[in-house]
């Protein structure tokens, strides 16, 4: 089993949202599974502004921009489940996230998270995080993927919310095992895919790989 930590806090390893992600990880490692972890800092590596040029469309995943952006695609596309970590930067995620997320469209067209879990980490100086701990959920929904739940702390990190986080973690590789399916959430991800799925029709000429991937899966 792997899980993927994909965190942009500029702090990395100090930063109050990394020390509440450490806590879901030994929540993962507490399973005695057999699992890998890779951990990826946002902020050591280059993620450019997307450009709309619908080239990943075209040809899947072929992107014009010269970044780290194809090295975390295929983490996230061999993880088992996936820790987005973000503090809270105005009710949002960080920029570096949204960065990502936004030159990720192909993943929600073609559902690239569909069988994996997703859990967040938020943190803020207000504890007002509930908004951002739902758009990590709403963007793993439209992406496929589950979302096992999230935690978040007013910073510093309070002791209440270790536990909380520490038993994310378990959750998050419980769900992995069990293969967890959240129907109001399941119902998200198939409102995306019927949506697409007449994008698909419209768009075949012009996006002619995924309409390919559309069709050797079935769901045309």
């Amino acid at each position: 089993m792997k899980i993927l930590v994909v965190s942009s806090s500029p702090h990395k390893e100090h930063s109050q949202t990394f020390l509440l992600t450490k806590e879901v990880l030994k929540g993962c490692l507490q399973s005695k599974s057999d699992i890998h972890t890779t951990i990826l800092h946002l902020s050591d590596l280059s993620i450019q502004f997307c450009h709309h040029c619908q080239n990943c469309h075209k040809k899947i995943l072929d992107c014009p921009i010269e970044d780290d952006l194809g090295m975390i695609w295929a983490e996230l596309l061999a993880a088992d489940g996936i820790i987005f970590a973000s503090p809270n930067y105005i009710n949002q995620i960080t920029a570096s996230m949204k960065a990502l997320w936004d030159r990720s469209s192909h993943f929600i067209h073609c559902q690239r998270l569909l069988n994996k879990y997703v859990a967040g980490v938020v943190t803020s100086g207000s504890g007002r995080d509930k908004s951002v701990l739902e758009y990590i959920s709403y963007y793993a929904n439209i992406c496929g993927a589950q979302y096992s739940g999230g935690v978040s702390s007013s910073v510093p990190v309070k002791k209440d919310k270790i536990k909380v986080a520490f038993q994310l973690g378990n959750t998050l590789v419980s769900d992995i095992k069990g293969s967890t399916i959240f129907p109001k959430q399941k119902k998200v991800t198939n409102e995306f895919k019927a949506h697409f799925k007449k994008v698909m029709l419209n768009r075949k000429e012009d996006w002619s790989e995924e309409y390919q991937y559309w069709q050797e899966r079935g769901w045309l």
